[in-house]
């Protein structure tokens, strides 16, 4: 299934061949009968921000949204159990669910990184894609919270896979808008979810990858 492929390179680190593959991407978003129309615009306004300006300015946005605080991190499993030791056994048992579909991880990137889970879902039926969605749609749910409350078009992202997973939309009119720093959106948001453990677009999707 495409359209994981082209969510995974949408949440992935802004590179000069993930801007290369907007258009393919948005082609992509814009065919697919699982994105909800709702959804698809906001989807299509994210793939405009990200081809606009330079991409020093795309990275520093991605970097001060996703990698400075618990609330907004792509790394499911911290959502769930922190840097408790949890995790390690959480990592393991997904990373094997991966290995039992017969995909490895080519890279050093963990297994819970949201765009890996991604583009381990475009190589699986629907159902099972809906399926672990649905598992980890509290985490979901959280990051698109957060986004929405950056007024993040990222927020897209999550939103579209809440659908797919069966879940509401978060409205984002119930949302208070904050300018604070993640760390502080963190005491604000954070949940303590669920998860349980799972053709190609021509870009790399991600700084995870699976062969």
């Amino acid at each position: 299934m495409l359209i994981f492929r082209a969510f995974s390179a949408l949440l992935s680190y802004p590179s000069v061949e993930m801007r290369q593959a907007l258009p393919e991407i948005s082609a992509v978003i814009t065919s697919s009968p699982l994105v909800a129309a709702g959804e698809r615009q906001q989807l299509i306004d994210l793939i405009a921000e990200l081809r606009e300006g330079d991409l020093l300015a795309a990275e520093e946005r991605y970097v001060d949204l996703f990698d400075r605080g618990r609330a907004l991190s792509l790394h499911l499993f911290e959502h769930l159990h922190g840097d408790g030791r949890d995790r390690g056994a959480a990592m393991v048992e997904l990373k094997a669910l991966y290995a039992a579909a017969g995909f490895d991880l080519a890279t050093s990137e963990l297994p819970d990184y949201l765009p890996v889970v991604l583009e381990y879902l475009s190589q699986r039926a629907v159902a099972e894609a809906r399926d672990m969605l649905a598992d980890c749609a509290h985490i979901l749910n959280s990051i698109a919270r957060s986004l929405i409350a950056r007024q993040s078009r990222y927020a897209a992202v999550p939103q579209a896979l809440l659908v797919i997973a069966g879940e509401k939309p978060i409205d984002a009119s119930d949302i208070k808008f904050v300018r604070e720093e993640p760390e502080a959106l963190d005491r604000d948001w954070v949940e303590q979810p669920a998860f349980a453990g799972a053709p190609e677009i021509s870009t790399p999707a991600s700084r995870g990858r699976l062969s």
